[in-house]
């Protein structure tokens, strides 16, 4: 794989591939395979671009597509964040496709692999290196994982969500902060005149606006501190009892709201720049708003990649406390082996659809810094199985086990029994996956969803055997309360 900064931080969406070895090369004495013939084939066609004068905040682009039909943006956090390389952003899809709630996960996978045949193979120009070709982008809600497994219904559904919904889009606009470009790419099957009126549109100063976002009410939990207290016992009953390992357990926050989302994001973006942030707009003026700092897995050249966080500490007040709470963490014996477990649990979901013998643990326990918390972060590899694609990737591992528990489907039993209600998009994915087989994705944690004329945000942690419910649930907390007071300062 390629290399990571010194300082082991996750880059964000969209990693470079700069460092990672060509297809002719081989990776522990074996050769990268041919691609997946339903997604890229022999002759390709060449994607063209348009460069554009570079900015650093996406959202100076943003702005131009704001209210267009399938607007969406994948954001590495700069200039404030440093870690991540690429932003995309785009609008107006050639298709919408959700996924309908009596459709196995397989079929609509299926059908998100149908797309993209239909959109075309296409290339990037040799002398640029960039993550987007064109093809889909969207999000896989939580939930997404009740049409790949048999699950109870116990949870009440009460946000009416998609469990999945993307869009094909044939042009997208990059910014690549390493090398401080700005460009429009175009995939063949775009119309000349769609082309030149995109170009026309992003040549044009960001339009100002005057919209705003208010809550009406502070964001209060679902769930009182005895109902919180009460579900943790019951998890550590399952876990004496030999259900489970650990189950990552959520609660709720709430409140009624008006105005733009996208107010919201920018605010939210500028208090806690995460490298797979990301904003995609809704119908009927809803939007889901992401600040994650967690990848779920990454394809490029084959090479796959999977990085779950598991431990958290709060960051300090003083450099001093800072330092305390980093190494507190860092040594922890709870916290690594929640770690370890989670990352046994991954090895096995990535060796459904990665070629034998080929995954890997290149990274352990690395520290990973926000504005609000420490993170411990580890780092699973595979080479993806000849006969396998991205989308089968998904199906084998989805959703990701850092967010589940062990083992995976007792532990999202578990889930739906003790929470109250479905968590929709929180512990989804945000994802894009182009027609060469290149995809990255998110776990979507610290993440929002404005729907309905209110916003929910969740907060939630992995309980284990010796877990401590007064701390669990001040770290539920302590995830969510930069986003919970940028939102109720608007």
């Amino acid at each position: 794989m390629g290399t990571y900064p010194t300082s082991k931080a996750d880059p964000g969406f969209n990693l470079s591939i700069a460092d990672i070895p060509s297809r002719t090369k081989s990776y522990g004495g074996l050769q990268s395979p041919p691609p997946r013939q339903s997604l890229i084939r022999p002759a390709m066609s060449t994607c063209s671009v348009h460069s554009l004068p570079y900015r650093a905040n996406p959202a100076d682009y943003f702005a131009a597509i704001r209210h267009a039909p399938g607007a969406v943006l994948l954001d590495s956090g700069r200039p404030a964040a440093e870690r991540g390389r690429y932003d995309v952003l785009s609008a107006w899809p050639q298709a919408t496709l959700t996924v309908r709630p009596d459709e196995s996960g397989r079929d609509f996978l299926q059908r998100l692999r149908d797309n993209l045949t239909q959109l075309g193979e296409a290339a990037i120009p040799a002398d640029l290196q960039l993550p987007f070709a064109g093809g889909l982008i969207g999000y896989l809600s939580y939930d997404f994982g009740r049409h790949l497994e048999q699950m109870p219904h116990l949870a009440v559904d009460d946000l009416h969500l998609p469990d999945a919904r993307f869009g094909l889009y044939a042009w997208a606009l990059i910014s690549d902060h390493q090398a401080q470009t700005s460009q429009l790419i175009f995939h063949p099957a775009q119309a000349d005149s769609e082309r030149q009126r995109l170009i026309d549109l992003f040549s044009q100063p960001a339009p100002h606006t005057s919209a705003t976002f208010r809550l009406h009410g502070p964001m209060a939990p679902d769930l009182t501190a005895e109902a919180y207290r009460q579900a943790i016992v019951r998890i550590q009953d399952y876990i004496q009892a030999g259900d489970c390992y650990q189950v990552n357990f959520a609660q709720r926050f709430r409140a009624p709201c008006s105005g733009d989302p996208w107010v919201a994001y920018c605010a939210l973006r500028e208090a806690c720049p995460t490298p797979f942030s990301g904003f995609q707009s809704l119908p009927d003026h809803g939007a889901v708003v992401s600040l994650s700092p967690e990848r779920f897995v990454r394809i490029s050249e084959r090479q796959v990649e999977t990085r779950p966080i598991k431990g958290t500490r709060p960051r300090g007040l003083t450099p001093a406390e800072d330092a305390a709470q980093a190494a507190e963490l860092l040594a922890s014996p709870k916290d690594r082996a929640e770690n370890l477990m989670i990352v046994d649990l991954l090895r096995n979901d990535l060796g459904r659809t990665c070629r034998t013998g080929s995954v890997n643990v290149p990274e352990l326990f690395s520290l990973e810094s926000y504005p609000n918390v420490h993170h411990l972060v580890s780092s699973v590899t595979g080479i993806l199985a000849d006969d396998k694609d991205a989308l089968d990737l998904i199906a084998g591992s989805f959703p990701g086990g850092s967010i589940t528990g062990a083992p995976k489907i007792r532990a999202m039993q578990i889930i739906d029994e003790l929470e109250p209600t479905r968590r929709g998009l929180y512990c989804g994915s945000l994802v894009y996956l182009d027609v060469r087989g290149e995809m990255d994705s998110s776990i979507a944690i610290r993440s929002l969803l404005v729907k309905d004329g209110q916003v929910c945000c969740w907060g939630g942690g992995g309980i284990v055997a010796d877990s401590q419910w007064e701390a669990e649930y001040q770290e539920s907390l302590t995830k969510v309360r930069v986003l919970l007071h940028t939102l109720e300062n608007l």
